[in-house]
Parts: structure tokens; C-alpha cells; sequence
């Protein structure tokens, strides 16, 4: 990873325009080849980014760095204060909790949960930036990526995006769609992953440990 403390503007080129005047930033570069700015707010998340795939050109006061469709992030450099660089190594990938853990066991045992036909292919199924909870095949024999949480919210959608754009750079799985699973789901990521062709399935934790509601129903 790269992190370079610099005064920069930052202007986006692409389906949509945007600018950042100048000003004192983060500029973060990880192994797999995304660039995100970053201000001293906003917690975790970038004014502005690429995902990959996507190259880097550096040249003396600007970065520029271009995606597959041409969309561009423009970086002009004004001062740099540190630039440095670290090698943090493979991560090991977010440990779940319990219920967290345990659903995600449940819906590898019972696939057809997200739709009839579905099968399982691997639990964990390892990646370079980490595990895919879940690797299913539907009715079409087509790859489907499935990314398991308690509670859905855009990090968890980001995750997923993140290994599709992976996965379907192997000609063995793609093409690789996407499901994002949780007992609730928020609706921004619900949004969000609309937006890029994510399907949203709800789940229920009880029912799927074969446990039945006390309380009276009317239907």
C-alpha cells in the first residue's frame, strides 16, 4: 500500500464530472491497483476513487488514472509531504460473528434459499483480497458470488463489488454475478447494489434453523 500526504485538486472525468479544489489530502494506492482520495473527515469513506481494473500514470505535478471504460481521476499535485509505501501482506479476511458465522453455514446448507436450482460450490472460496462467503452455480449453470451479512450496509455491497470485478477476470467463473444476503437490509445498499446489477435477498435466520415463531398469526 501508498499513502502520500499532498495539497492537491482532484477533478473526475467520466459519466459524471466532479471537482475537489485544493486542498491537504490522503491519496491511497493498494496492491489491487485502486486509488482513493481521502480528507481528514467522512470516516472511512473517499471523497473520490477508482476501483480496478485501472492503471496509475505519474508524471512530474499530476496523476492521472484511467478505468477500463475511459472514465478518468485527474490529480494534480501542488506539494507532497510524505510518500510512502508498505507491504502489508495477504489479509486474512473479516471473521464473522457468531450469528453472522452461523447463518452463512446455514445458506451453504441450503442454497435453493436464494433460488430454485442453486447449488454450492465452495464456502470460503479463497481470492486474492479474501473469501467469497459464498460460490454457488443457479439454475443456468451460471456463477453466482454471494457475500453474507447480519445486517446489509454499503461496506458490505463495496465488498462484494470488489470480488465480482475479480472474479470475472477468470475465464473459468465468468461471467460472475452477484447476490447480497442479510437478515435486514438497508435501503442505500439496497440502492447501491441495484445499481450494479446485485441482487438483494433477505433472510431469515429462524426459519432457516427450522425454528417457528411462538406468537399467534392471522394467516
Amino acid at each position: 500500500m501508498r499513502l502520500v500526504i499532498a495539497k492537491c485538486s482532484v477533478d473526475y472525468v467520466g459519466r459524471l464530472s466532479a471537482h475537489l479544489p485544493p486542498a491537504t489530502r490522503l491519496l491511497m494506492v493498494k496492491a489491487d491497483g485502486s486509488v482513493s482520495i481521502h480528507a481528514d473527515d467522512r470516516a472511512y469513506k473517499p471523497l473520490n476513487w477508482m476501483s480496478p481494473p485501472c492503471r496509475l500514470e505519474e508524471a512530474p505535478g499530476v496523476w492521472r488514472v484511467v478505468n477500463k471504460a475511459g472514465e478518468e481521476l485527474r490529480i494534480t499535485l501542488e506539494e507532497i509531504f510524505q510518500d510512502t509505501s508498505y507491504e502489508l501482506g495477504v489479509d486474512p479476511g473479516l471473521r464473522k460473528d457468531g450469528v453472522e458465522a452461523h447463518l452463512q453455514e446455514l445458506l451453504a446448507a441450503n442454497p435453493e434459499t436464494f433460488g430454485e436450482g442453486y447449488t454450492l460450490i465452495r464456502r470460503e472460496y479463497m481470492t486474492a483480497i479474501g473469501p467469497v462467503d459464498l460460490l454457488c452455480r443457479d439454475a443456468n449453470q451460471g456463477t453466482v458470488a454471494v457475500e453474507v451479512k447480519r445486517r446489509g450496509e454499503i461496506d458490505g455491497v463495496e465488498q462484494l463489488t470488489r470480488y465480482l470485478e475479480l472474479l470475472n477476470r477468470d475465464p473459468l467463473l465468468a461471467p460472475v454475478t452477484g447476490v447480497f444476503a442479510a437478515q435486514e437490509i438497508k435501503p442505500q445498499a439496497r440502492v447501491l447494489a441495484m445499481d450494479r446489477g446485485i441482487r438483494c435477498v433477505v433472510v431469515n435466520y429462524d426459519r432457516l434453523r427450522g425454528i417457528e415463531r411462538d406468537e399467534l398469526t392471522l394467516f
